[in-house]
């Protein structure tokens, strides 16, 4: 496509220099990834600002720079180098603007389910994808483990991309026959206009806890971030939320969408009713307008209730018949690092990414109910370095509180020091029924090899990450993989 087409697609507020008649190859807001004919789109970020880099672009093959910084460098240099010049209010919707313009509009051809919410995104995104499949829709997904496109994995940096890498898989999805797409939705990525004017058919919302607030700084700032799905929606859309939820009213009030609820309470268009769940999965009841499905699923727990219930709604809204609904439920694949069992002879190990004082709650929680009475809980968990701090002290009491005996270790401390994140931790214990083992590998170990016979311990925290950041150095560590070799033989 044209330089001059490309750019019928952005709101600039000034276009100067040398608007060349040629074919854009590519749309970049790295510009170390520029090539010959390329545009290069300057963004601010929390690291560097991408107007630093113009000249970098420029020397590299760029032919048109997209800035939101009217004074990054002096206009004269683009005439000199004749190069284009588009002067926008927001470089990060223009990126999306250009993307969706140069990767020929894709995402209008799938049929989209985006979930957004603090806990369950991942699994309910895997919960539809495996419905669709089952109902013949060749399906991509986009995510925080990966980035599939009918059986191809891409691997995933981030859970929702930025928006050209966006628009690009969509691009990729289309050309391999996909027609549908499901993907999680972060607040990150709704603050930073990454999913910007994608028109979305169905949404969900799981709940919201705090989290994110090292980004946000106030809850009500992250909630803000999680309704502009819900507020952008078209009109001929679904809202698919979870009305057990105490904010979903905050979270729904100005969305055009049609309105579809769901939980435990009695006026919910789908209402959950009877769950049970053990080591082999969760069964409930699903009742709508008078109708009562008798759902199962291999995943295991009450929040994996809701999380199917959710699927289920969003499915049904986008037309997929009850029973390939309940087959693609019943059928789907433990997801890596969700609740994920691994046993020994004796005993067994919960691998899950709960790193939320919430999701760690109900992990526990949910632990104790499939249980034996006798049978003693060991908790290994740690928290994230760089990360939101408030959590830690709430984690800290949440695992003590509920488990027989607790492990602090460390998670991903990056740069931070990892005593003092500790140190936040211990801030909200009041039960002496813990011990801090700094190396994870240890404190996973000691809480396998020394625990008595039929103990069950869980690793949290990290679930289906395959590396560990200290001191922003990336080194491989599975929590399933250490869990595995300590099980052996036991």
């Amino acid at each position: 496509m044209e330089l001059t087409q490309l750019l019928n697609s952005v709101h600039a507020i000034q276009v100067t220099g040398d608007v060349q008649r040629k074919d854009v190859s590519g749309i970049y807001y790295d510009s170390r990834r520029v090539k010959t004919n390329s545009i290069f789109v300057a963004i601010k970020g929390f690291n560097s600002d991408g107007h630093k880099f113009i000249s970098e672009a420029i020397n590299n093959g760029a032919i048109a720079i997209v800035i939101e910084d009217n004074n990054s460098i002096p206009e004269n240099y683009f005439h000199l180098k004749k190069i284009a010049r588009i002067l926008v209010a927001s470089s990060r919707i223009a990126l999306a603007e250009l993307s969706n313009a140069f990767y020929k509009e894709a995402a209008s051809h799938l049929f989209s389910y985006a979930v957004t919410g603090t806990n369950g995104k991942t699994t309910t995104t895997y919960l539809l994808k495996n419905i669709l499949e089952k109902s013949g829709k060749k399906t991509g997904l986009i995510g925080t483990i990966a980035n599939i496109i009918g059986d191809k994995i891409v691997e995933s940096q981030m859970t929702t991309p930025e928006s050209s890498d966006l628009h690009e898989l969509f691009f990729l999805m289309v050309s391999e026959q996909c027609s549908s797409v499901v993907m999680e939705i972060s607040s990150h990525s709704l603050t930073l206009e990454r999913v910007y004017g994608i028109p979305f058919n169905v949404a969900i919302f799981s709940n919201i806890t705090s989290d994110h607030l090292d980004f946000h700084n106030t809850f009500e700032n992250y909630l803000n971030a999680k309704k502009k799905l819900f507020v952008d929606l078209p009109e001929n859309s679904f809202a698919v939320v979870n009305c057990d939820d105490d904010h979903y009213l905050d979270l729904v009030k100005d969305c055009k969408a049609k309105i579809i609820t769901y939980g435990k309470t009695e006026n919910a268009d789908f209402r959950i009713s009877n769950i049970s769940f053990n080591l082999s999965g969760t069964h409930f009841s699903l009742l709508n307008y008078g109708k009562e499905y008798k759902v199962e699923t291999p995943l295991i727990g009450e929040f994996n209730a809701y999380n199917a219930a959710s699927a289920f709604a969003a499915a049904f809204v986008g037309g997929i018949s009850i029973d390939q609904i309940l087959n693609g439920i019943k059928t789907v694949p433990l997801v890596s690092g969700r609740f994920e069992i691994v046993s020994g002879k004796t005993k067994k190990a919960v691998i899950d990414y709960s790193h939320t004082a919430d999701s760690l709650e109900k992990a526990i929680i949910n632990l104790r109910k499939v249980m034996s009475v006798e049978i003693k809980l060991i908790t290994v968990f740690g928290c994230g370095g760089n990360r939101d701090a408030t959590k830690r002290p709430q984690m800290g009491r949440i695992a003590t509180e509920l488990s027989d005996s607790v492990i602090i270790t460390n998670d991903n401390p990056r740069n931070e020091n990892a005593e003092t994140i500790i140190a936040d931790i211990e801030k909200g214990i009041t039960k002496n029924n813990y011990e801090i083992i700094l190396d994870r590998e240890e404190a996973i170990k000691k809480a396998i090899t020394e625990s008595d016979d039929s103990s069950v311990v869980l690793v949290a925290g990290k679930g289906h990450e395959n590396y560990q950041i200290i001191q922003d150095v990336k080194h491989h560590f599975s929590d399933k993989e250490i869990a595995e070799k300590y099980l052996t033989g036991i």
